[in-house]
C-alpha cells in the first residue's frame, strides 16, 4: 500500500491548472460513458436492426448479450491499458482509450443493418462493443489516477469525486439525447433510422475531448518517477504476482468495489429495469423518472467525496453498502405502491400456482438469456414471470400434466409461452393490471413532477441515487491511495472493473433471472443485498483506511 504520511492540507481553493485538469479529465470521461450507455438504452431497437433474422425474443437476447460483452471485457481492458499507463504514461493512454471509444460509437451509427449486409452486421457490431468495453476498461483508471496525482494532500477525495460524477452524467446525457431525438422525430422514424443520431453525435463529443486532452501535460507524480528511473518495467508482474500487492487488489475488490458496483447498478440501472419490465411503466416515463433522480442526486458525489477527506473513505463507502442492503426491500416495495398500485394489490390478494410433475420442472435461472425453455412447466412459469405475476410452484403426481390455478380455479394452459390469452385473461380478471392501466404512473412531459404519485417515485429513486453517491463518490481516491505510483494504474483498474463490470454490469440480467426462478418480483434484490453486505463486513475488518496516504512520496 502507498506510504502513510500526513502532510499539511492546503486551505486555498483550486488553482487554474487544477480546474483545467479536472474539467478535461471529467469531460472526456462523461463522453466515454455517454458512448457506452447509448447501446444499453437502445438495446431493443438495435436488436431489431442487427438481429432481424431471429424471432423477437431471440433478438432481444442477442442484443443484451452484445451489451454484456462490453462489460465482460472491461477487466481485460484494465489490464492492457493499465500496463501501458504505468509504462508509457497516464495522459497518452487515456487519450488512446477515448479515441477507440468514440470511433467505435460513431461507426455503430453508420453501420448497415442485417437487412443490408446480412450476418456481417451483428458480427461487426459485437466487435465494436468489445472495443468499447476494452477502451472503457482503460479510461476510468487513467482519468482517476491522473486527477488524483494532480490533487493536493487532504483534498484528493474532493478532486476525484468530479470523475465519479461522469458515469451518471454520461447516462443522463445519453437519456436526454435519446428523449430529445425521439420527441423530435416520433417513434416510427426514430426506430427506423433516428436511433443512429445519438451515435453519430458522439463524433463531435470525441473531437472536443481529444482537443482538450491534447492540451494536458503528463501527471507530475508519474513524470517525476519516470525521470528518476523508478518506473515499473513489468507492472502486471509487480501488481498481481507479488502477494503483498495482490492481496490488496483482492481486498479492494471484495471489501470495496464489489459492493459499490452492485449498489450503483441497483440504484440506476436495475431501478430503470424494474420500472419498465416489472412494473410495466412506459419507457418515456421511466426514463424521465430516472433522469430527474439523477439530476437531483448527482451533486452528492462531490459532497461525499469531500466528506471522505475529513472522516475517511471507509466509513462512507461501507455505510452506503450497509444502509442500501437494509433499505432495498422497503424502497422497491414503496416504488411499486406508487408506480403500479394495481399490481401491488394483486400480488397481495391473487394466488397463482403452477401445478406440475416435478420431473417436468427445470431450473429457470437464465442470467445471460441464452436458454430456451420448452417444458410446459418451465414455459408456464417463464410466461408468468414476464407478466409480473407472483406465482408458486406446486408439485403434482408423477406423470401429471401442467395446469395454472388462479385463486383456486384451473385455467387451460397451452405450452407455447407467447400464446396464453386464457392465463393472461384469468390473472387480469383476478386483479392484475392490464396494459395501459390507469393507475400505472405516466408522465406526459418532463416537468410533470408535482403530482404526488410522480414526486413520491422520484423521491424514492433519489434515495437510491444517494446510496450510489455514498459508495461511488470516495472510491476513486481510495483505490488510488491503496497502490504505489509505479503500478497504480494497473492495480486499481482491475478490481474496479471486475466489481463494476462483472458484479455490477451483470446485475440486471441476473436479478431478473432470480425473479423468474422464484416468482417473486422482489427476489432479485437479494443479489445486491448479499454482495453489498459481504463488502460491508470484509471492508470493515480488512480494508485499510487511506485518506492520510501521501501518494507523492512513493
Amino acid at each position: 500500500m502507498a506510504t502513510m504520511a500526513v502532510t499539511e492540507v492546503r486551505s486555498t481553493g483550486m488553482t487554474k491548472d487544477e480546474r483545467f485538469v479536472i474539467t478535461a479529465s471529467s469531460l472526456g470521461t462523461v463522453f466515454e460513458w455517454y458512448d457506452f450507455y447509448l447501446y444499453g438504452s437502445l438495446a431493443g431497437i438495435i436488436g431489431a436492426q442487427f438481429f432481424s433474422a431471429y424471432p423477437p425474443a431471440t433478438r432481444d437476447i442477442f442484443a443484451l448479450l452484445a451489451f454484456a460483452a462490453g462489460f465482460l471485457v472491461r477487466p481485460f481492458g484494465a489490464i492492457v491499458f493499465g500496463r501501458i499507463g504505468d509504462i508509457v504514461g497516464r495522459k497518452y493512454t487515456f487519450l488512446v482509450t477515448i479515441v477507440i471509444m468514440g470511433l467505435s460509437t460513431f461507426i455503430v451509427g453508420l453501420l448497415p443493418n442485417a437487412a443490408t449486409i446480412g450476418f456481417a452486421a451483428p458480427v461487426i457490431l459485437i466487435v465494436l462493443r468489445l472495443a468499447q468495453g476494452l477502451a472503457l476498461g482503460g479510461e476510468y483508471g487513467g482519468a482517476a489516477t491522473y486527477v488524483a496525482e494532480h490533487s493536493p494532500q487532504g483534498k484528493r477525495g474532493y478532486y476525484t469525486s468530479f470523475i465519479q460524477t461522469t458515469a451518471t452524467l454520461g447516462l443522463f446525457l445519453s437519456l436526454l439525447v435519446i428523449l430529445f431525438t425521439r420527441t423530435a422525430l416520433g417513434e416510427a422514424d426514430f426506430a427506423a433510422w433516428g436511433w443512429r443520431i445519438p451515435f453519430l453525435v458522439s463524433i463531435f463529443l470525441l473531437g472536443i475531448s481529444v482537443w482538450i486532452r491534447l492540451r494536458l501535460n503528463e501527471s507530475p507524480v508519474f513524470q517525476k518517477m519516470k525521470d528518476e528511473g523508478k518506473s515499473s518495467k513489468a507492472p502486471l508482474t509487480e501488481a498481481f504476482a507479488n502477494w503483498s500487492n495482490a492481496k490488496i487488489v483482492i481486498l479492494a475488490l471484495i471489501g470495496g468495489t464489489m459492493g459499490q458496483g452492485v449498489v450503483w447498478y441497483t440504484g440506476q440501472f436495475y431501478a430503470l429495469f424494474f420500472l419498465q419490465s416489472i412494473l410495466k411503466v412506459d419507457g418515456y416515463t421511466a426514463n424521465l423518472l430516472i433522469a430527474w433522480s439523477l439530476l437531483f442526486g448527482t451533486g452528492f458525489f462531490i459532497v461525499f467525496g469531500a466528506l471522505s477527506d475529513k472522516i475517511g473513505r471507509k466509513p462512507i463507502i461501507l455505510a452506503g453498502c450497509l444502509i442500501a442492503a437494509l433499505s432495498f426491500f422497503p424502497i422497491f416495495k414503496m416504488i411499486t405502491t406508487n408506480a403500479n398500485p394495481t399490481l401491488e394489490k394483486a400480488i397481495e390478494t391473487v394466488k397463482v400456482e403452477v401445478v406440475a410433475d416435478p420431473a417436468g420442472c427445470g431450473d429457470l435461472f437464465n442470467p445471460v438469456g441464452t436458454r430456451v425453455f420448452t417444458a410446459p412447466c418451465d414455459t408456464a412459469r417463464a410466461f408468468l414471470a414476464q407478466s409480473s405475476v407472483k406465482y408458486s410452484t406446486v408439485y403434482g403426481p408423477a406423470g401429471s400434466g401442467v395446469k395454472v390455478v388462479v385463486n383456486g380455479k384451473d385455467v387451460p394452459y397451452t405450452a407455447a409461452a407467447a400464446s396464453n390469452p386464457q392465463v393472461l385473461a384469468a390473472v387480469q380478471g383476478a386483479g392484475y393490471p392490464k396494459a395501459g392501466d390507469a393507475q400505472i404512473v405516466k408522465m406526459s412531459n418532463p416537468f410533470d413532477i408535482f403530482r404526488p404519485q410522480v414526486a413520491a417515485i422520484i423521491g424514492l429513486l433519489f434515495i437510491l441515487v444517494l446510496f450510489v453517491t455514498m459508495v461511488y463518490g470516495p472510491i476513486a481516491a481510495m483505490l488510488v491511495e491503496l497502490f504505489p505510483t509505479k503500478i497504480r494504474y494497473t492495480s486499481m483498474s482491475l478490481p474496479y472493473h471486475i466489481g463494476n463490470g462483472w458484479f455490477g454490469g451483470l446485475l440486471p440480467a441476473t436479478s431478473f433471472a432470480i425473479v423468474a426462478s422464484t416468482g417473486d418480483i422482489y427476489a432479485g434484490l437479494w443479489y445486491p443485498i448479499i454482495f453489498a453486505s459481504i463488502t460491508a463486513v470484509v471492508g470493515f475488518f480488512f480494508l485499510p483506511e487511506t485518506k492520510d496516504v501521501d501518494i507523492k512520496t512513493n
